[in-house]
């Protein structure tokens, strides 16, 4: 279930100071955020938004009718005190020894079985939850009803777990009330530890000078206005300063009233953690900079992986076969006929290599393909891939934040292992168009055998006559052109003419060896390119896009 669907119901009727629906959109929005970053960035660096998404969730799940404010201060500064007095018992023990104050205290104004369930969440044990209101009350206590009042252990506690009880409420109450002294309201912990960190959340701290009773007039207003100054030190000019006293019922009439507004607003749980959003989502700004887009890879460099991919591929050496094969084929087709079985049987440089001269329709559909014979790539090679690699990725990151820089590499190398294989696999599908027999092979190779057909004619005539003379028969008189009988001329036209036209097409052959090695070459490149874009750019652009979503999403968290 969704954070929004899990706590929708609860926040109908809200008033417009805090908007719960524009709070919970931003939650979701920040957890849309990790859900993108999680996979890239440092765990280290997101565990408090985690920890915020998870706590949020938690707390808008619970009663939105009680308002948890916890009593928070040092040894000696009468919290407990404070806190009897406020629910007008004595609920908390009181002391002066070090440490007095163990474990928290909750008073609730109101039936408990409500609060249980918040109360458990926060951690307060049952034996420590004591109930205020009550018939004999009357109305005396109604402006408090929904009241959920702790008294938290000492911050500065000789004893460790009593500290770290104290940080984890402190997470976890809606809003908390300060109690400082005369003698320690400018004690550097409470600054520096504590106040200080709560400089986003001025909206639900309220600080109180307690034991005022002891300063004359003049003396409390000196040490408010000190107080003062140092809130406004630590990031809160906004707090409230109070002066109370836990022996003097009319000097704790300011502090009710304002908890008694807290508790009517319902809106100190919205508060808190609109505060906690602010104060969470600030470092995350650091990780998202300026937009990028996903082909922030440009096209120089993919061309310059697609180059060191391709020398890795052995592209040069299968277009040099590729020219090799194109003369084979054509002296096999349109050479003098004598030797052309000669040619035959020397293999095609294609063949060599295990390519064939037009894959098959499975294997181009496939990736199952026989591998090839091309030379694997040497050292220089695996090197200038690995550098390219490298320089798509900072090409990449190069308008991010620094953080995003080591996902964007590991993304870039997260397929270079599968490299090898795939440019195998890409050169062996590749069409190199060397099945395809050109028409004009055809006609000179039928020109070829017509002319050797005369030669054999021509000594074919000869022998004949040969024969005749031989016989003793009548001398035959072969027709002459010329001088030259015409089987003479058939034999010797035939056979310097055929080798004579196979010279003359050399050069043709030769340009149509050239053309056919740019073609391939061409079409060879295009493979790589794709297995460049499959393997190496499309796992950085997944990540550019995370960072664009990201981006946006941490935009609607920090709107207020």
């Amino acid at each position: 279930m969704s954070l929004i669907e899990k706590v929708r119901g609860a926040l109908t009727g809200v008033d417009g100071r805090v908007d719960a629906e524009e709070l919970v959109q931003r939650l979701e929005s920040l957890a849309k955020f990790l859900r993108l970053v999680d996979p890239y960035l440092p765990d280290a660096d997101l565990v408090a938004a985690h920890t915020l998404v998870e706590r949020a969730g938690n707390r808008l799940s619970l009663s939105r009718d009680h308002t948890v404010v916890a009593l928070a201060g040092s040894t000696g500064s009468g919290k407990s005190s404070l806190f009897n007095a406020l629910a007008r018992l004595k609920l908390s023990p009181v002391g002066v020894r070090r440490p007095t104050t163990g474990a928290a205290h909750a008073c609730v104004w109101g039936p408990l079985e409500p609060a249980n369930q918040l109360l458990d969440w926060i951690g307060v044990l049952p034996r420590q939850r004591f109930i205020r209101e009550s018939a004999l009350d009357g109305d005396d206590e109604a402006a408090l009803r929904g009241l959920v009042l702790l008294d938290l252990p000492d911050f500065d506690s000789i004893e460790r777990s009593h500290r770290l009880e104290v940080d984890r409420l402190l997470g976890l109450v809606d809003q908390v009330v300060w109690v400082v002294d005369p003698q320690k309201y400018g004690d550097r912990i409470l600054h520096q530890a504590y106040l200080s960190q709560f400089r986003e959340h001025a909206g639900v701290t309220i600080v109180v000078l307690n034991q005022a009773d002891r300063l004359s007039t003049g003396d409390t207003e000196v040490v408010l206005a000190d107080l003062r100054r140092l809130l406004e030190e630590d990031g809160l000019p906004s707090a409230p300063v109070l002066a109370t006293s836990a022996k003097q019922p009319g000097m704790l009439q300011e502090l009710r009233e304002t908890l008694e507004k807290t508790v009517a607003d319902r809106q100190a749980a919205l508060r808190r953690l609109a505060g906690d959003l602010q104060a969470v989502s600030e470092p995350l700004t650091v990780m998202i900079g300026p937009p990028a887009a996903e082909d922030e890879v440009d096209r120089a460099t993919v061309r310059q992986l697609s180059d060191a991919l391709a020398a890795s591929a052995g592209v040069g050496a299968v277009a040099d076969a590729t020219a090799g094969s194109y003369r084979h084929r054509a002296a096999a087709s349109t050479g003098w006929p004598i030797v052309r079985g000669l040619r035959r049987l020397r293999p095609d440089p294609l063949r060599r290599l295990h390519l064939a001269e037009k894959p098959s329709t499975d294997a181009v559909s496939t990736d199952i393909v026989p591998r090839t014979s091309v030379p694997e790539a040497d050292a220089a090679q695996k090197s200038a891939v690995g550098l390219t690699v490298r320089a798509v990725a900072a090409r990449a990151a190069a308008p991010l934040p620094a953080v995003w820089a080591p996902a964007l590499t590991n993304a870039a190398r997260s397929r270079v292992d599968d490299l090898p294989d795939a440019l195998d696999r890409a050169v062996a599908k590749t069409d190199l168009g060397a099945g395809r027999t050109p028409l004009w092979w055809r006609g000179v190779g039928v020109l070829q055998w017509l002319l050797i057909a005369a030669a054999v004619a021509g000594i074919g005539w000869l022998l004949a006559g040969y024969a005749v003379r031989v016989l003793g028969l009548p001398e035959v008189h072969y027709p002459k052109v010329g001088a030259v009988p015409l089987p003479t001329l058939f034999l010797l036209g035939g056979v310097v003419a055929g080798l004579l036209l196979w010279l003359a097409l050399k050069p043709i052959v030769n340009w149509g060896a050239r053309r056919a090695r740019v073609k391939a070459e061409q079409r060879l490149r295009a493979s790589i390119t794709e297995v460049a874009r499959e393997y190496v750019v499309a796992p950085v652009r997944e990540v550019l896009n995370a960072y664009a979503q990201a981006r946006e999403a941490l935009t609607t968290v920090r709107s207020e």
